[in-house]
């Protein structure tokens, strides 16, 4: 059995409740399409049966028509030769003919109101179709985009990636030590550059120094 028993569930149904109850909602929305396109090629094969129906009667209706006015004519011919035995005959056979179109008619028109019932129900149907393909689309868009964050979630949260940072932290530390070596060699060695600029600050200091005692001299 589908998933819908009859084509009346398909118009009354409510898609969004059923993949709500879905496992696997991407699994149902195929399945759900399969069972309208299926659905509609049979219904649309029905109508054409009925339309071809439809055509038939209307043929069958104009032939006892013109039926009616045939034995019409001839009533009035029998009648007019003073034959009435014949009118009356050609009579009971146009009044045959009157009620079987009259029938037929009647037939017809509940025909017709089931073509358009039928017409009606299709297109519903063919909505429900395009609402499920449109949602097949977007359930597929979300489950590839699913499927890539996962991916990545996965390749950042791997061990080979831990690992891999694990030994930066390393090679960064070791490179701090020997760095921190040879800062160490700088400590205490004084370049010519370094000596002399501190023979020039030593220089600047006495002479500042000799400014500030000569000027105590000159204040006593």
């Amino acid at each position: 059995m589908g998933i819908f028993s009859r084509f009346t569930d398909i118009i009354n149904s409510n898609i969004n409740s059923i993949l709500d109850k879905a496992e696997d909602p991407a699994k149902m929305v195929r399945l759900i399409i399969q069972e309208m396109e299926d659905t509609l090629v049979e219904v649309r094969s029905s109508s054409a049966r009925t339309l071809a129906d439809k055509k038939d009667l209307v043929r069958q209706i104009e032939r006892f028509e013109k039926e009616v006015t045939d034995w019409q004519a001839k009533a009035e011919l029998a009648l007019s030769k003073d034959r009435e035995d014949l009118a009356r005959a050609a009579l009971m056979e146009k009044k045959k003919c009157a009620e079987n179109a009259e029938s037929l008619n009647n037939e017809l028109n509940n025909i017709e109101d089931h073509i358009a019932k039928l017409q009606e129900d299709i297109s519903q149907l063919q909505d429900k179709l395009s609402d499920a393909k449109n949602r097949q689309k977007a359930i597929l868009i979300r489950e590839k985009t699913a499927q890539s964050r996962l991916k990545v979630k996965k390749n950042i949260n791997t061990e080979k990636v831990n690992d891999a940072l694990g030994r930066f932290d390393q090679y960064e530390r070791k490179i701090d030590d020997i760095e921190s070596q040879v800062e160490s060699y700088d400590i205490g060695s004084k370049s010519l550059s370094d000596e002399i600029s501190e023979l020039e600050t030593n220089e600047s200091v006495d002479n500042e120094l000799a400014e500030l005692k000569a000027k105590l001299n000159k204040t006593e």
